[in-house]
Protein backbone atom coordinates (compact mmCIF):
# COMPACT_ATOMS: atom_id res chain seq x y z
CA UNK A 1 0.00 0.00 0.00
CA UNK A 2 1.12 3.15 -0.99
CA UNK A 3 0.27 6.64 0.15
CA UNK A 4 -1.02 7.49 -3.46
CA UNK A 5 -3.31 4.31 -2.95
CA UNK A 6 -4.09 4.11 0.61
CA UNK A 7 -6.86 1.38 -0.43
CA UNK A 8 -4.52 -1.07 -3.00
CA UNK A 9 -5.30 -4.40 -2.43
CA UNK A 10 -9.02 -3.68 -0.47
CA UNK A 11 -12.29 -4.58 -1.64
CA UNK A 12 -15.33 -1.76 -1.05
CA UNK A 13 -18.97 -2.39 -1.70
CA UNK A 14 -21.13 0.79 -2.55
CA UNK A 15 -25.20 0.88 -2.66
CA UNK A 16 -26.64 3.89 -4.81
CA UNK A 17 -23.77 3.53 -7.03
CA UNK A 18 -25.30 3.83 -10.35
CA UNK A 19 -25.67 7.76 -10.26
CA UNK A 20 -25.05 10.91 -7.74
CA UNK A 21 -22.77 10.43 -4.95
CA UNK A 22 -22.68 6.97 -5.37
CA UNK A 23 -20.99 7.01 -8.10
CA UNK A 24 -18.24 9.55 -7.28
CA UNK A 25 -17.80 7.47 -4.24
CA UNK A 26 -17.14 4.48 -6.41
CA UNK A 27 -14.92 6.32 -8.47
CA UNK A 28 -12.48 7.72 -5.80
CA UNK A 29 -12.32 4.70 -4.07
CA UNK A 30 -11.27 2.67 -7.16
CA UNK A 31 -8.73 5.95 -7.69
CA UNK A 32 -7.50 5.09 -4.06
CA UNK A 33 -6.75 1.24 -5.39
CA UNK A 34 -9.55 -0.59 -4.13
CA UNK A 35 -11.76 -2.84 -5.82
CA UNK A 36 -15.51 -1.34 -5.95
CA UNK A 37 -17.90 -4.09 -5.89
CA UNK A 38 -21.17 -1.28 -6.98
CA UNK A 39 -24.86 -1.97 -6.21
CA UNK A 40 -28.08 -0.17 -7.50
CA UNK A 41 -31.21 -0.85 -9.13
CA UNK A 42 -29.92 0.64 -12.52
CA UNK A 43 -27.64 -1.74 -14.71
CA UNK A 44 -27.02 1.38 -17.62
CA UNK A 45 -25.76 3.24 -14.79
CA UNK A 46 -23.84 0.73 -13.07
CA UNK A 47 -22.27 -0.03 -17.18
CA UNK A 48 -21.17 3.79 -16.87
CA UNK A 49 -19.60 3.58 -13.69
CA UNK A 50 -17.61 0.17 -14.43
CA UNK A 51 -16.24 1.78 -18.05
CA UNK A 52 -14.78 4.92 -15.83
CA UNK A 53 -13.04 3.13 -13.39
CA UNK A 54 -11.36 0.64 -15.93
CA UNK A 55 -10.69 4.00 -17.63
CA UNK A 56 -8.95 4.84 -14.33
CA UNK A 57 -6.87 1.58 -14.41
CA UNK A 58 -9.20 0.07 -11.44
CA UNK A 59 -11.55 -2.50 -11.38
CA UNK A 60 -14.75 -2.76 -10.33
CA UNK A 61 -17.66 -5.54 -10.26
CA UNK A 62 -21.73 -4.69 -10.93
CA UNK A 63 -24.26 -5.89 -9.19
CA UNK A 64 -27.43 -4.70 -10.39
CA UNK A 65 -30.15 -5.20 -7.44
CA UNK A 66 -33.10 -4.16 -5.69
CA UNK A 67 -32.34 -3.47 -1.74
CA UNK A 68 -35.93 -4.33 -1.15
CA UNK A 69 -35.42 -7.87 -2.88
CA UNK A 70 -36.39 -10.52 -0.22
CA UNK A 71 -32.55 -12.35 0.42
CA UNK A 72 -31.20 -10.65 -1.88
CA UNK A 73 -28.61 -8.33 0.67
CA UNK A 74 -27.86 -11.78 2.20
CA UNK A 75 -27.05 -14.13 -0.90
CA UNK A 76 -24.41 -10.87 -2.28
CA UNK A 77 -22.65 -11.27 1.39
CA UNK A 78 -22.49 -15.19 0.58
CA UNK A 79 -20.92 -14.15 -2.54
CA UNK A 80 -18.12 -12.09 -0.93
CA UNK A 81 -17.45 -14.52 1.14
CA UNK A 82 -17.09 -17.09 -1.25
CA UNK A 83 -15.06 -14.95 -3.45
CA UNK A 84 -13.19 -12.26 -1.17
CA UNK A 85 -13.38 -13.93 1.99
CA UNK A 86 -13.46 -10.34 3.99
CA UNK A 87 -15.08 -6.74 3.05
CA UNK A 88 -12.50 -3.93 4.15
CA UNK A 89 -15.24 -1.19 3.80
CA UNK A 90 -18.87 -1.11 3.21
CA UNK A 91 -21.02 1.89 2.32
CA UNK A 92 -24.34 1.98 2.43
CA UNK A 93 -25.22 5.16 0.21
CA UNK A 94 -28.67 3.91 -1.84
CA UNK A 95 -31.89 6.72 -0.30
CA UNK A 96 -34.91 7.33 -1.45
CA UNK A 97 -36.87 10.64 -0.75
CA UNK A 98 -40.02 9.11 -0.65
CA UNK A 99 -43.37 12.15 -0.88
CA UNK A 100 -42.77 15.61 0.68
CA UNK A 101 -46.46 15.83 1.78
CA UNK A 102 -48.28 16.93 5.44
CA UNK A 103 -47.36 13.97 7.92
CA UNK A 104 -50.90 12.69 8.00
CA UNK A 105 -51.35 12.02 4.30
CA UNK A 106 -48.42 9.80 3.91
CA UNK A 107 -49.73 6.71 3.11
CA UNK A 108 -48.10 3.05 4.05
CA UNK A 109 -46.79 2.58 0.66
CA UNK A 110 -44.45 5.31 0.73
CA UNK A 111 -43.99 4.66 4.55
CA UNK A 112 -42.95 0.95 3.50
CA UNK A 113 -40.40 2.05 0.60
CA UNK A 114 -38.70 4.43 2.37
CA UNK A 115 -38.31 2.71 5.74
CA UNK A 116 -37.40 -0.30 3.39
CA UNK A 117 -34.73 1.36 1.77
CA UNK A 118 -33.65 4.18 4.27
CA UNK A 119 -33.75 1.51 7.09
CA UNK A 120 -34.16 -2.00 7.27
CA UNK A 121 -31.81 -2.42 4.18
CA UNK A 122 -29.14 -1.13 6.64
CA UNK A 123 -29.94 -2.90 9.52
CA UNK A 124 -30.05 -5.99 7.17
CA UNK A 125 -26.42 -4.89 5.55
CA UNK A 126 -25.03 -4.51 9.40
CA UNK A 127 -26.62 -8.56 9.40
CA UNK A 128 -25.04 -9.89 6.63
CA UNK A 129 -21.94 -8.36 6.39
CA UNK A 130 -20.61 -7.98 9.91
CA UNK A 131 -18.63 -10.78 9.98
CA UNK A 132 -16.68 -9.90 6.54
CA UNK A 133 -15.84 -6.74 8.08
CA UNK A 134 -14.75 -8.70 11.23
CA UNK A 135 -12.13 -10.65 9.04
CA UNK A 136 -10.57 -7.50 7.44
CA UNK A 137 -7.78 -6.37 9.02
CA UNK A 138 -9.33 -2.86 9.48
CA UNK A 139 -13.34 -3.22 8.63
CA UNK A 140 -14.83 0.35 7.78
CA UNK A 141 -18.83 1.09 7.64
CA UNK A 142 -20.16 4.36 6.49
CA UNK A 143 -23.65 5.38 6.36
CA UNK A 144 -25.30 8.46 4.27
CA UNK A 145 -27.73 9.98 6.69
CA UNK A 146 -29.04 13.41 6.39
CA UNK A 147 -29.70 16.82 8.37
CA UNK A 148 -33.09 16.00 8.28
CA UNK A 149 -32.92 13.54 11.10
CA UNK A 150 -32.00 12.95 14.15
CA UNK A 151 -30.84 16.29 15.01
CA UNK A 152 -33.53 18.79 12.82
CA UNK A 153 -36.76 17.82 12.07
CA UNK A 154 -38.43 19.61 9.02
CA UNK A 155 -42.10 19.93 8.04
CA UNK A 156 -43.02 17.77 4.91
CA UNK A 157 -40.25 15.38 5.47
CA UNK A 158 -41.98 13.38 7.90
CA UNK A 159 -40.96 10.16 6.31
CA UNK A 160 -37.55 10.55 5.03
CA UNK A 161 -36.89 12.59 8.30
CA UNK A 162 -38.13 9.44 10.33
CA UNK A 163 -36.29 6.70 8.39
CA UNK A 164 -32.74 8.58 9.04
CA UNK A 165 -32.94 9.72 12.71
CA UNK A 166 -33.63 5.66 13.33
CA UNK A 167 -30.41 5.06 10.66
CA UNK A 168 -28.19 7.63 13.28
CA UNK A 169 -29.73 5.44 16.23
CA UNK A 170 -29.08 2.20 14.36
CA UNK A 171 -25.29 2.61 13.30
CA UNK A 172 -24.33 4.57 16.72
CA UNK A 173 -25.91 1.48 18.54
CA UNK A 174 -23.74 -0.63 16.19
CA UNK A 175 -20.60 1.56 16.66
CA UNK A 176 -20.88 0.94 20.37
CA UNK A 177 -21.15 -2.91 19.85
CA UNK A 178 -18.22 -2.87 18.01
CA UNK A 179 -15.89 -1.35 20.77
CA UNK A 180 -12.79 -4.14 20.81
CA UNK A 181 -12.93 -4.83 17.44
CA UNK A 182 -11.14 -3.65 14.22
CA UNK A 183 -14.54 -2.23 12.68
CA UNK A 184 -15.34 1.33 12.84
CA UNK A 185 -18.55 2.58 11.92
CA UNK A 186 -19.54 6.12 11.30
CA UNK A 187 -22.47 8.44 9.66
CA UNK A 188 -22.05 11.36 6.78
CA UNK A 189 -24.31 14.38 6.54
CA UNK A 190 -23.49 15.20 2.64
CA UNK A 191 -25.83 18.15 3.00
CA UNK A 192 -26.74 19.52 -0.07
CA UNK A 193 -25.22 17.99 -3.18
CA UNK A 194 -26.23 19.07 -7.19
CA UNK A 195 -28.16 14.89 -7.32
CA UNK A 196 -31.36 13.71 -8.82
CA UNK A 197 -32.85 13.56 -5.37
CA UNK A 198 -31.91 17.08 -4.45
CA UNK A 199 -33.62 18.13 -7.73
CA UNK A 200 -36.53 16.08 -6.38
CA UNK A 201 -37.14 17.75 -3.21
CA UNK A 202 -36.48 21.23 -4.37
CA UNK A 203 -36.92 21.80 -7.77
CA UNK A 204 -36.74 25.27 -8.35
CA UNK A 205 -33.24 25.41 -6.76
CA UNK A 206 -30.70 26.28 -9.47
CA UNK A 207 -28.21 22.58 -9.44
CA UNK A 208 -25.25 24.84 -10.20
CA UNK A 209 -25.53 26.13 -6.88
CA UNK A 210 -24.31 23.08 -5.26
CA UNK A 211 -21.59 21.35 -4.75
CA UNK A 212 -20.66 18.36 -7.37
CA UNK A 213 -20.97 14.93 -6.09
CA UNK A 214 -16.99 14.51 -6.74
CA UNK A 215 -16.44 17.43 -3.71
CA UNK A 216 -18.41 15.50 -1.09
CA UNK A 217 -17.08 11.98 -2.34
CA UNK A 218 -13.74 12.47 -0.13
CA UNK A 219 -15.47 12.65 3.32
CA UNK A 220 -16.94 9.31 2.59
CA UNK A 221 -13.94 8.04 1.26
CA UNK A 222 -11.40 9.17 4.23
CA UNK A 223 -14.15 7.44 6.79
CA UNK A 224 -12.90 3.99 4.49
CA UNK A 225 -9.32 4.46 4.74
CA UNK A 226 -7.70 1.68 7.47
CA UNK A 227 -5.72 4.21 9.11
CA UNK A 228 -9.31 5.81 10.34
CA UNK A 229 -9.80 5.75 13.88
CA UNK A 230 -13.25 7.58 14.57
CA UNK A 231 -16.17 5.57 15.24
CA UNK A 232 -19.92 6.24 15.97
CA UNK A 233 -20.07 10.06 15.13
CA UNK A 234 -21.85 11.68 12.28
CA UNK A 235 -19.69 13.57 10.00
CA UNK A 236 -20.72 16.49 8.28
CA UNK A 237 -18.96 16.65 4.69
CA UNK A 238 -19.58 20.36 4.32
CA UNK A 239 -18.41 21.62 7.91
Amino acid sequence: MTDSKPMDGRVALVTGASRGLGYAICKKLAADGAHVIAVARTQGGLEDLDDEIRKLGGACTIVPMDLQTPDGIEKLAEIVAERWGKLDALVVNAGVLGNLTPTAQLTAKVWNEVLAVNLIAPARFIRAFEALLKASDAGRAVFTTSGVGSRRAKAYWAAYGASKAGLDNLVMAWAEELEGSTVRANLVNPGTVRTRMRAKAAPGEDPNSLPHPDEIAPAFVSLCLPSETRTGEIVDAQA
